[in-house]
C-alpha cells in the first residue's frame, strides 16, 4: 500500500491523498532520535529479556540497518543529518525533565558522557554532524534544534528513530506545531511493540506528519 493511503485514522479514513512530496536538499535534514546504547544492552532478568525480544529483534535485523541506509543516501546528497539523544548534563540528573525523574520505565538517569546514553556504533555521528543532548521527550522543546533549524533554512524534517510512542512522536508533534513539514521513516522507527508503533503512526499521520517507507522517502530526494 502506498503511503498515500497507510495509517489513516479515524479522523482521515475518507480524506482526498496527500500531494506528492519532493525534498529539496537544502531544505531537507534527517533527525535520527535516541537510538542508543542502552536500549539494546541485555536486560537483566530472563523474563525481561523475552519481553523485549521483539523490540531488539526489530531494531537489530530493521530499523538499525534501515536507519543505516537511510544516513548513508542523506550524506552522499550533502543534506544535513542530525541526531538527537537522551543525556543530562549532570552526574545526578538533577537537570532532567519531570517526565524522565518519575519512577518506573520511563526513569532516565543517562549521563551524557556515559557509555549507555552514546549513540549506537552501527549509526555514529560524523564529524561536522550535530548531536542535540535534550532530557525531555521533545528534541525541540528540549535544545535549540528550532534555532538551529531555521538557521540553515530547513523547511523538511525527515525523522527516524526510538520510541514511535514517546520521543519519536513528541518531537513529531512539536515541528509541525513550528510549521516543518515531517515526514516519518516507518521502517527506521519502532515502540515496544507493534501494536504501539502501528497505533500511533496512524494518530500522527495526515496531521502532524507523513508516514512513509524507507524506499518511498529515497524516492522524494531530488536527483
Amino acid at each position: 500500500m502506498s503511503w498515500k493511503n497507510a495509517y489513516r485514522s479515524f479522523y482521515y479514513e475518507d480524506a482526498p491523498a496527500p500531494d506528492d512530496i519532493v525534498l529539496k536538499h537544502d531544505e531537507t535534514a534527517l533527525l535520527v532520535i535516541d537510538i542508543q546504547n542502552t536500549y539494546l544492552a541485555p536486560k537483566p532478568t530472563p523474563a525481561e529479556q523475552v519481553r523485549w525480544q521483539p523490540f531488539m529483534d526489530r531494531m537489530n535485523t530493521i530499523v538499525i540497518p534501515n536507519t543505516q541506509t537511510l544516513i548513508t543516501a542523506f550524506r552522499r546528497r550533502g543534506i544535513e543529518t542530525l541526531f538527537a539523544r537522551i543525556a543530562c548534563l549532570k552526574r545526578d540528573g538533577r537537570d532532567r525533565s519531570l517526565s524522565q525523574k518519575k519512577p518506573g520505565w520511563n526513569y532516565l538517569l543517562l549521563p551524557k558522557d556515559r557509555e549507555d546514553s552514546q549513540i549506537v556504533p552501527e549509526l555514529a555521528p560524523a564529524d561536522d554532524e550535530i548531536v542535540f543532548h535534550k532530557t525531555t521527550d521533545s528534541a525541540l522543546t528540549g535544545t535549540n534544534l528550532r534555532l538551529i533549524l531555521h538557521n540553515m533554512g530547513i523547511k523538511n524534517v525527515v525523522v527516524a528513530g526510538i520510541f514511535t510512542d514517546q520521543c519519536v512522536s513528541s518531537t513529531v508533534r512539536s515541528l509541525a506545531d513550528e510549521s516543518f513539514n515531517v515526514i516519518v521513516v516507518e521502517d527506521c522507527c519502532a515502540a515496544g511493540t507493534s501494536e504501539l508503533h502501528d497505533k500511533e503512526l496512524a494518530i500522527i499521520n495526515m496531521i502532524y506528519c507523513h508516514v512513509v517507507s524507507l524506499e518511498e522517502v529515497l524516492g522524494f530526494l531530488t536527483a
